[in-house]
């Protein structure tokens, strides 16, 4: 930061309405007479030596009032600026950090420094000089010359109270990582959970592979698609919905550890917790189940944690959490009944499991069997009490149509999600293999699609004939980026973590 406060003569200030188009006019007439003078405002580019973070980690020992012949060549947005008669103090910021420029008439000559002090907020600009700190031991570069990179002809958002409206800040992210340093942090977090994500499935083996986005059959979760249409092959598509029946493909194939990590679309509603389009990672292991698949949720997300947190406790409501310690499991089906102070199950009647969503205010449709009914249940009763990460597992087969069946309860499956925060992060499970099986509870999916419910599956016919060419046992996980990066930034909304969010259209 420097140890000069900003210009506020200068366009940073610049209001909306009159004064904004007041502002615009004056930069436009700025770029005018840059132009008549022979100066190209946008170059085509610029050669700099060093980063502005470089700079730092190599002088930042520097002694107060110490003057270098350490020549460099630094570009960055000016978002400070003072004129003290002969000097002008400007910070300049690049993607790593920010640095001060020490601009002396007397080192740049008349004419240069009278263009230095027509620059406003926001321009960008390349600097060539030399490595210095000011009495007050700021590191600084002493400008020799000084080119403009490009003129910023809107005025930056308000320095200080940066977009007060979030519709605008998610609008307008490009201003919003300006003046927004918690904004250029989330995404910094977001950018270092995915990198992790990758250093750690590649270390143990899985192969990162590139799998469709249009798809002939909408499968792989419970969620309504978005359709397009291929005019060439006069072919209705849908956008993924998931990655996991190509990916389970490529097990069957021989390919043994996969994992994708790919943007998914659903045609659902928008809310803190969901986009229309967001990402995620599934990653598919032969020769395992649920259990395995679980262990590395685990081991993912904590290391993730420490690389781009460099620690593993973080805050969760208010609390401290260590996410290094072991994270507990426990049954969908017993959360429910504890929570609701009556056992829940779904061999029950339906007409007894009606009666307590009726009881509960849970609503209900008349299609539904015993598993769905069980689901509202914990879903309405349970799941808001899930603060610190916790595997629910045991989910009931009826909404479970790719997972095995538990080797102890066939009306439950061998599935888990993971809980932090009161949010689903991670969903898994032991992969139903048997293609008989699946057939079956594909034609199920079809028929409640059928009967009116847009979000259930159809009959893949390519996946069944890719399972009879037989899929060792494999256990699948998938699990939400966009979540996990909201957990490690400690931000409430999905939309401080996806660049550009769905939104209405602006009206301009």
């Amino acid at each position: 930061m420097s140890e000069t406060p900003p210009d506020h003569d200068a366009a940073g200030d610049a209001g909306a309405g009159s004064g904004l188009e007041s502002e615009r006019a004056r930069r436009s007439a700025r770029l005018a007479e840059l132009r008549d003078a022979g100066v190209e405002p946008y170059p085509y580019r610029f050669d700099r030596t060093h980063t502005l973070t470089e700079v730092r980690e190599r002088w930042g020992d520097l002694e107060a009032g110490t003057e270098t012949d350490e020549a460099v060549a630094v570009a960055g947005r000016i978002m400070l600026r003072r004129d003290s008669g002969k000097l002008v103090f400007a910070t300049v910021r690049d993607r790593s950090g920010e640095i001060q420029l020490f601009v002396s008439k007397a080192v740049v000559g008349d004419d240069a420094f009278a263009d230095v002090k027509e620059l406003d907020l926001g321009d960008w600009v390349g600097v060539h000089g030399t490595v210095m700190t000011t009495r007050k031991g700021e590191l600084s570069v002493k400008v020799e010359r000084v080119a403009l990179l490009a003129k910023a002809v809107r005025p930056l958002p308000d320095k200080w109270h940066g977009l007060a409206d979030t519709d605008t800040r998610f609008r307008q992210r490009y201003a919003d990582l300006i003046v927004n340093a918690e904004a250029r942090r989330t995404f910094e977090i977001r950018h270092a959970v995915i990198a992790s994500f990758r250093r750690t499935l590649t270390e143990r083996g899985f192969i990162e592979v590139e799998t469709p986005v249009l798809h002939t059959e909408a499968g792989g979760a419970l969620a309504r698609p978005f359709v397009t249409h291929h005019n060439t092959l006069d072919l209705d598509l849908y956008l993924r919905i998931a990655l996991e029946l190509h990916l389970k493909r490529l097990i069957v194939g021989g390919m043994e550890r996969v994992f994708e990590i790919g943007r998914i679309f659903r045609n659902e509603g928008i809310s803190t917790r969901h986009n229309p389009e967001f990402t995620m990672m599934e990653l598919y292991q032969a020769f395992g189940d649920m259990t395995d698949v679980m262990a590395i949720t685990e081991e993912l997300i904590v290391i993730a944690a420490r690389d781009a947190l460099g620690t593993t406790v973080i805050e969760i409501a208010g609390e401290p959490v260590d996410l290094a310690e072991p994270w507990p499991r426990a049954r969908l089906v017993d959360l429910a009944s504890e929570a609701i102070g009556d056992e829940v199950h779904p061999s029950q009647p339906v007409e007894h499991l009606r009666a307590i969503a009726d009881r509960l205010d849970v609503r209900w449709e008349p299609q539904w069997g015993g598993g769905k009914l069980v689901e509202e249940l914990f879903e309405a009763t349970a799941e808001s009490s899930l603060v610190r990460p916790t595997f629910v597992t045991g989910h009931p087969t009826e909404i479970s149509p790719l997972a095995r069946t538990d080797r102890t309860d066939p009306w439950l499956t061998e599935r888990f999600e993971l809980f932090v925060d009161r949010r689903e992060l991670a969903n898994g499970y032991s992969e139903l293999n048997d293609p008989a099986e699946q057939r079956e509870r594909f034609e199920a999916e079809q028929a409640a699609k059928d009967a009116g419910d847009a979000t259930r599956g159809t009959v893949d016919e390519d996946y069944l004939r890719a399972l009879e060419y037989g899929m060792p046992p494999t256990g699948g996980l998938g699990i939400g980026m966009d979540r996990v990066a909201m957990l490690l930034a400690g931000v409430d909304t999905i939309k401080e973590v996806i660049l550009f969010p769905t939104l209405r259209p602006e009206v301009f």
